[in-house]
């Protein structure tokens, strides 16, 4: 089963636009397995963008996901990395397709409302880095059988 994290950043949070993305990953089939409020800080942020380092943006990516709280989730699911990704939607949000999160909600690259991870071994070290092993409840749910088979 993949994990995938997802942040909804602070232009999200801002716009009250957390239920909504909540429920476009509840609506897709993924399950919520971890869930926190949080302001992150400049230390967490530079571990979470560490592959950005050196670029002329990260400054600027960081100063902008410590600006404002956070929601931060890992959902799970057969191909969550994908079926997140698909329901986020490309990320210059201009190129987004309608229908999902940032074709629906945004307007610039630098204002996209949400993260996920790229793949299944950055979902766990990702996930790794917001929420402990005990802070992750795995649960079943009784309609699992009508969403995958």
């Amino acid at each position: 089963m993949e994990k995938t994290l997802i942040l909804v950043k602070p232009d999200g949070v801002q716009r009250s636009l957390i239920g909504e993305i909540v429920g476009r990953f509840e609506r897709r089939g993924l399950k919520l397995i971890g869930m926190k409020f949080l302001q992150m800080t400049t230390e967490l942020a530079s571990k979470h963008y560490a592959v950005h380092q050196g670029r002329p943006f990260y400054d600027d990516l960081v100063a902008y996901i410590t600006s404002g709280p956070i929601v931060a989730m890992v959902w799970e699911g057969n191909d969550a990395i994908a079926a997140a990704r698909a329901t986020i939607g490309a990320t210059k949000p201009v190129d987004a397709s309608p229908g999902t999160i940032r074709g629906d909600f945004g307007m610039e690259i630098g204002r996209n409302l949400v993260h996920g991870s790229d793949s299944p071994e950055n979902g766990e070290l990702e996930a790794s880095l917001f929420f402990s092993d005990e802070e992750l409840v795995s649960w079943g749910r009784d309609l699992e059988s009508w969403i995958v088979e």
